[in-house]
Order: structure tokens, then C-alpha cells, then sequence
């Protein structure tokens, strides 16, 4: 029988399949979920310094020398080279929660590294990991309604949206240099906001200048082209302007087929030149009829024509002796920009043009850097509607990778503005509201939860407090005892304690004006728990691509 036994189990084997490559790295049960714990944890040690007012700082160097200085999480995730698979999985899960919101990039990694830190020791004492799975679910939902119903919208007053645009910068940027950015940011989307409709940030051009301080960014009320007139002749400044956007061709062009003109002397062929010449001059000669139509000695009015197709040399002659500054190939994306911030209409033809076509600008000058032009269109004054709906934030530094962590910040700091205007509201910030939740999942989720998955309850409430632990250890206090004390504060009177990160001690948010936005608490509870659920649950790493096989 022994024999007989030892044969059946020989032909079982040969006629196995093999399901995995030969050559295919395999990690199952503790050691995938060994694997997925070490590279949450070590992406968020990575991290976690970045985090608060009083982070650190990243200096990110390339290839070829290219240096890049930043603190913002969604910068440092995209630009790092991340080559684990699970650490990806979670760069990318981030890098989309700033894609959202513009904010909460760090929080997000935080919060998934110390669910699967805190995990991984109830799972070596035996726990299931399906177990603490269906703990996060729990408490995630009870903490979304603890959300739910403890925000209340206030209003968008300006010194709120003023507030959260400031404790947004104020992690990525200087107090100073944030404070300053804040006002623009907040003055561009009362800009282009428009009632009824949703706020639409493409609106706001943001333009980088190597130039001057960081400090000298600047709102430009209109816009600023990255080109300037091309005839010498044309005025560099002219003031109190007619605007007229249009989308023609002031140039000779080729026919869209083969053609072919054929003439027997040279006076046909002269003919034949002026007859083309005079098919553009008739349109630049439209321009100047309305020109004069409309800028008389009486109103001391200007003329700008900024085009978005080509101007040849013999047009911008005729323009240029006409005091008439006339740009050319002017940008796709500014033309609608240009409407909105002056008014008018872009035309696509000449015929029957009226004063209605033309917008007005107080000021339209040129600046020259180095080898580049920039045309600077604005207005200066602050009645009701010159203003409209487009404007320009002109972000200067002394090199590049100032000028590239100003815009990114300034790009950060309008989401967060249009933020609080679509949420109507703001909740406070400093980690005031995972204290909150922290004490809402121990004392009563927790205790309504039945069975083990309330040790997924208790996993949940004390990765929530990474947050405030992190800010507080990022600014040099003793965390275990700030926690505490504002743990208990919290306790006795309710109220949403956060941390003070200048003074070391506890303190209400709302009263001094630091705010976070509730789409992006949002966005962290519904993707934080539920990727740390799907690494939890993960029981076999495969790496077998194509390549691994060879040919």
C-alpha cells in the first residue's frame, strides 16, 4: 500500500499546473503583510517632519544638478523616485487626495502609516487583520457623522476665507511671506468669483518672474502677456485704453491647396502683389477707422489690439504710426481671460466692428528683463465692475526654485479659499478636530462596538491623534504631555482644542483664526482607512511581470 501511495503522489505532481513563474518572487501571509507595514511606516517617517507651520524643510536634488527646496507633501511625493510597490500605492493615493482638494497630501500619509503601525502589533498577537478591518469601517463612519454633525456652516466672510488661506500658506511658506500671499489669494478669487456659478480658478493667471524678492508678489488687477509689441516704433506706455481681442490674421497666407499663380509680365505680377498686400491692409485699415472713431481729443482715449494670430511687418508700420500697440500670437488660454478682465468681445472678423467689441483698461505698459517683454494690462481702479472677472498673480523670486515654491503655494492657497466658499464654512485647525474625534470613537463608538473589531475602534481614535502628536513633536514640545493636557481639556469642556505650535500650550483655534476645510477631512476619511483596509488584507505579494520569464 505504501508503494501504491508513493506512485499516486508522483503522478498528482506531474500533472500539477503551475500557476506562478518558476522565477516569480512570492511573499505570503506575515511576511506580505511585514513588507506593506515597512513601507507605510518608512514613507511616513519620510514625511512626517514636513508637517505643521513648523516642519522641516526637503531639498530635492535631480540628475543634472536641478535643486528644488519644498515642504509641500503633493511636491516631494510626485518629484521623490519611489521604487516599492506598496509605498507607490500610497504616493499615488495621496498625490490624488491633492488633486481633490489641493490639500491634506502628508495628513494622508500619516494616517495610513500609523493605522498599519498600530496594526501590525494586534495582528502579532493574533489578532485577524479582517477583524481590525471592520473596526476602521466602523469608525470611519461614526467619525464622518461626528463630522457631519458637529460642523455648521458660518459664512464666507472675508477674514474667514482670509484665515484659512493663511493657515494653508503658513505650512509651506514663511508667516510673513504666507500673510502677504493670503490677501492676494483671497482679493483674486473674489476676483473671478461669479454669482450663480461655480468658481473656476483657470481664471486666475499665475505668472513667474525671476526677478526681485519673493516678498514683491504681486496681484495684478488684468493681465500680464509674456511678450511685448514687436515694432520699435509702437508706445511703450499708453494710459485710459480701448482694448480690442480679436482673432485674425493680419499676415500674407498660404492657401489651405496647391495653387499656382501664373502671370506673363513683371506689371502683373505687381498687380498681383499689391492685390494681396491690400487684402491685409484693408483689415489693419478697419482697425484705424475705429481707432479714430473712438479716440478723440475730447476723451483722451488710447488704443490696444491684441491679436491671436500673426501681424506682419507692414501691418504693425501701418499700427505703429497710428500710436496703436498691437501684440500678436497672443496665447490661446488668455484670450478668454482677456474679456473677462476688460470686457469687449473677441472677434473673428473686421466687418461692422463697433465701440460695443472693445473693452478698457487704465494703464497698458511694457517691461523689458534681461531678453524678455512683458505687457502689463491693468486696472487701476475700484469701481464697481472694471474689475470683472480675470485677474493676474505675478509670483517673483530671486531663482528658480523660489519662484517654484511661491507658485506652488500660491496654487495650494486659492484651492483652499474655494474651498471654504464651496463648503460655506471652515472647521478649526491645529489638530483640534482629530482631538475631537479621538474622544468621540473611545468614549462612545468604541464602547457601543461589540466583540474584537473594537480594537480596530481604538487603532482608528489613536492614529487620528498622529496628527496632532506630529505637529506638536515637529515644533520641539513634549508630545505625551501636550496630548494629554489637551485630550482632557477637550474631555471637560467639549470645546475643539488644538495645538499651539508657537507656545507649546493648548488652545482654541477659532479664536485666533486658524482654520482647516472640511472637503479635505472628508476626502481623508473616505481614502486614508480604506487603503490601509486593502494593505491590511493583503495575504500574498506576486512579482512576476513579463520580463521576469526572459525569452
Amino acid at each position: 500500500s505504501r508503494v501504491l501511495l508513493s506512485a499516486a503522489t508522483r503522478e498528482v505532481r506531474r500533472t500539477m499546473v503551475s500557476v506562478v513563474n518558476s522565477r516569480a518572487d512570492v511573499l505570503k501571509s506575515s511576511q506580505a503583510l511585514a513588507v506593506n507595514c515597512s513601507a507605510a511606516k518608512g514613507l511616513m517617517e519620510i514625511m512626517k517632519n514636513n508637517l505643521g507651520p513648523r516642519g522641516s524643510v526637503k531639498m530635492l536634488v535631480g540628475g543634472a544638478g536641478q535643486v528644488k527646496i519644498t515642504k509641500d507633501g503633493c511636491v516631494l511625493l510626485k518629484e521623490m523616485q519611489i521604487q516599492h510597490p506598496t509605498a507607490s500605492m500610497i504616493a499615488r493615493a495621496a498625490t490624488a487626495q491633492d488633486d481633490m482638494t489641493g490639500d491634506g497630501t502628508t495628513t494622508n500619509v500619516l494616517i495610513i502609516g500609523e493605522l498599519l503601525r498600530q496594526s501590525e502589533r494586534h495582528i502579532e498577537d493574533g489578532l485577524h487583520p479582517r477583524i481590525l478591518a471592520e473596526g476602521f469601517d466602523l469608525a470611519r463612519q461614526a467619525t464622518i457623522d461626528f463630522l457631519e454633525e458637529w460642523y455648521k456652516p458660518q459664512g464666507t466672510s472675508r477674514e474667514l476665507l482670509y484665515n484659512v488661506a493663511k493657515t494653508g500658506l503658513r505650512t509651506k511658506l514663511q508667516p510673513a511671506l504666507a500673510d502677504q500671499l493670503a490677501e492676494i489669494v483671497v482679493d483674486s478669487c473674489e476676483i473671478v468669483s461669479r454669482e450663480g456659478q461655480a468658481l473656476d480658478l483657470h481664471m486666475v493667471e499665475i505668472l513667474a518672474m525671476k526677478h526681485k524678492l519673493a516678498t514683491e508678489t504681486k496681484l495684478i488687477r488684468g493681465m500680464v502677456l509674456d511678450h511685448g509689441s514687436r515694432h520699435p516704433d509702437m508706445p511703450k506706455r499708453l494710459e485710459n485704453c480701448y482694448i480690442l481681442t480679436c482673432n485674425v490674421s493680419l499676415e500674407y497666407e498660404k492657401s489651405e491647396i496647391n495653387s499656382t499663380f501664373a502671370y506673363s509680365n513683371a506689371e502683373q505680377r505687381d498687380r498681383l502683389v499689391d492685390a494681396e498686400r491690400k487684402f491685409t491692409d484693408d483689415k489693419v485699415q478697419q482697425v484705424i477707422k475705429l481707432k479714430k472713431e473712438v479716440c478723440t481729443e475730447e476723451n483722451k482715449k488710447t488704443f490696444v489690439l491684441i491679436n491671436q494670430k500673426g501681424i506682419d511687418p507692414p501691418s504693425l508700420e501701418l499700427l505703429a504710426r497710428e500710436g496703436i500697440i498691437a501684440l500678436r500670437r497672443a496665447k490661446r488660454r488668455n484670450m478668454e481671460r482677456l474679456t473677462l478682465a476688460f470686457g469687449g468681445v473677441a472677434v473673428n472678423s473686421f466687418d461692422d466692428l463697433e465701440v460695443d467689441d472693445l473693452g478698457s483698461a487704465d494703464l497698458v505698459y511694457e517691461e523689458t528683463l534681461g531678453d524678455d517683454k512683458y505687457t502689463f494690462i491693468e486696472n487701476r481702479s475700484q469701481a464697481e465692475g472694471v474689475n470683472r472677472h480675470s485677474c493676474c498673480i505675478l509670483v517673483r523670486g530671486p531663482n528658480d526654485h523660489t519662484v517654484k515654491q511661491v507658485e506652488d503655494a500660491v496654487r495650494d492657497g486659492l484651492r483652499a479659499v474655494k474651498n471654504a466658499m464651496e463648503d460655506g464654512g471652515a472647521i478649526p485647525g491645529a489638530g483640534a478636530f482629530e482631538i475631537a474625534a479621538h474622544h468621540h470613537l473611545m468614549q462612545k463608538t468604541r464602547l457601543a462596538t461589540e466583540g474584537k473589531a473594537k480594537l480596530g475602534v481604538e487603532v482608528f481614535a489613536n492614529a487620528l491623534l498622529s496628527i496632532p502628536k506630529t505637529l506638536a513633536e515637529n515644533s520641539g514640545f513634549d508630545v505625551q504631555e501636550l496630548i494629554i493636557k489637551a485630550v482632557d481639556q477637550h474631555a471637560k469642556t467639549n470645546d475643539m482644542i488644538g495645538i499651539d505650535v508657537d507656545t507649546g500650550d493648548t488652545f482654541l483655534p477659532a479664536t485666533v483664526g486658524v482654520w482647516d476645510n472640511v472637503c479635505v477631512k472628508k476626502q481623508i476619511l473616505n481614502l486614508a482607512p480604506v487603503l490601509a483596509q486593502q494593505l491590511l488584507l493583503v495575504d500574498e505579494v506576486i512579482r512576476a511581470g513579463r520580463q521576469m520569464g526572459g525569452k
